[in-house]
């Protein structure tokens, strides 16, 4: 699971629709990619292995304050950008080379860092490489089978914090405009790169790609195909899920445990509340028919992931009791449907609570005597967030499954019910957004994280294809 976006983003991607003073300078748009086939080999773009694992070395031995979890862990993006410019400073504007860098910050320490390859036509299209994080989640040392805060190479295996997610694609990307910078090759579009700050969290925005957008600093992106470079196991990733946490919170009355005729058990009543919610969300969200066709290895789902209460003894029936969980939507529904659904069906269950079976014969959920009617409360956790479903019609999509099968030997593109923060935004608001990744999935935000050299080297090779399909392939 990844990162969370806000619904104020969606108010923020309005500003989308308003020219960069970039292209108002220009005094026109710029073209539009219409892809037309390709096929060549990609220029003679090199991957460096001794230069990746340099640069990477550097990044994960930042990354103990790269995580993302506040207040105990506010990360500073800037330690890991730094690396990047510095690797790529040499080949720079302002040192005679070709590269455009910048970073956007709007909170100290935590820029988002820009980088542009300029095909030298201010009004051709741009090919983008966006969403390749600079903070980590969290990694617990003891939990460790080795220090997660620095990198280890073991042969093929890269290993520390970040490898997969997503440090090992800062790294690519940086070797990606290295040699960019060395070859030159002549293109038809502008390469660009964004290295955002903040993904792994959505309870602070302002910060990351949330306030790129805002602004309307993506703006000129939107003239060719932009790639989310934050997936893993090498395909094109043509789906994700929508996700919205929930906390279900039953309210009862607090008895000894040895009289429950007179308490209200609110663990028994939120048991069957939970599975009565379960039940309609499930005849009401089935398995959709496009979820075959996208690969999708689940269908939409509801499920408890926490169970919590205030404390007490054993002997004692608690007053209260919680629930929390998520339900991951396949793109094909809304979101927000999904938990206003749940909330219509804590609504009808509040409405008469003696639907519910009770667990036995001394089970109540209503105390005539007492006045007392168990009840229940939903509410959402922090921000909805919607999934997506690429388009597999578009320029971007083409160029990026002939690459793969150029540098692999196939192309099998997959969905799975993760999340990604802002790519359903993005597409709606006009970019044709695909996603892919040179990590590996089994590690995403696990103990003991690592990823594969040669799938990052798979990686350049397959984005360096890319540029020259998209290059190839304009009008």
């Amino acid at each position: 699971q990844k990162s969370r976006v806000a619904r104020p983003i969606l108010a923020c991607l309005l500003l989308l629709l308003a020219l960069s003073p970039a292209e108002a300078a220009l005094g026109a748009s710029p073209r539009i990619l219409r892809l037309k086939g390709g096929g060549k080999a990609a220029f003679n773009m090199e991957f460096d292995k001794q230069g990746y694992v340099d640069i990477l070395r550097k990044l994960i031995g930042e990354n103990r304050h790269l995580q993302n979890n506040p207040p105990l862990n506010v990360p500073q993006e800037d330690l890991a950008s730094g690396h990047v410019m510095r690797t790529l400073e040499p080949y720079s504007v302002e040192n005679g080379g070709v590269l455009k860098l910048r970073r956007e910050t709007f909170v100290q320490g935590r820029g988002n860092l820009i980088i542009e390859y300029p095909c030298g036509d201010p009004k051709a299209p741009y090919c983008s490489f966006v969403g390749s994080h600079l903070d980590v989640v969290p990694a617990n040392p003891d939990d460790w089978d080795f220090d997660p805060f620095q990198l280890h190479v073991d042969g093929d295996m890269l290993k520390g914090r970040g490898v997969t997610d997503c440090l090992g694609h800062v790294a690519l990307l940086t070797q990606l405009f290295v040699q960019l910078a060395i070859k030159k090759p002549k293109l038809k579009v502008n390469v660009a790169c964004v290295m955002i700050a903040n993904e792994e969290n959505s309870s602070i925005l302002g910060i990351g790609v949330d306030e790129l957008v805002k602004r309307g600093m993506l703006q000129h992106l939107k003239t060719g195909p932009v790639y989310w470079v934050d997936s893993a196991d090498k395909q094109p990733c043509i789906g994700t899920a929508g996700c919205v946490a929930w906390e279900l919170k039953g309210h009862g009355k607090l008895f000894h445990s040895g009289l429950p005729h007179q308490a209200i058990n609110p663990i028994e009543m939120l048991m069957e509340a939970l599975s009565y919610c379960q039940r309609r969300f499930y005849a009401d969200f089935p398995p959709h028919p496009d979820e075959e066709k996208y690969g999708f290895v689940t269908c939409s789902t509801m499920k408890p992931t926490q169970w919590s209460y205030p404390g007490g003894g054993v002997n004692q029936i608690p007053a209260e009791a919680t629930i929390s969980g998520d339900m991951r939507i396949t793109p094909f529904y809304k979101v927000q449907a999904a938990f206003d659904a749940l909330k219509g069906y804590v609504d009808d269950l509040n409405k008469d609570i003696t639907q519910l079976p009770c667990r036995g014969p001394c089970s109540k959920y209503v105390l005539p005597q007492d006045d007392l009617v168990g009840k229940l409360e939903v509410k959402m956790i922090g921000a909805p967030y919607s999934g997506i479903a690429c388009k597999l019609d578009t320029p971007g999509h083409h160029a990026l499954v002939s690459a793969t099968k150029s540098v692999l030997g196939s192309a099998k593109p997959y969905s799975l019910t993760g999340s990604l923060p802002l790519v359903y935004e993005l597409q709606q608001e006009g970019f044709d957004l695909q996603i892919v990744g040179y990590g590996l999935m089994k590690t995403y935000h696990a103990k003991n994280e690592y990823g594969l050299l040669s799938d990052f080297e798979h990686g350049f090779r397959i984005l360096s294809q890319v540029i020259q399909n998209v290059s190839d392939s304009t009008n």
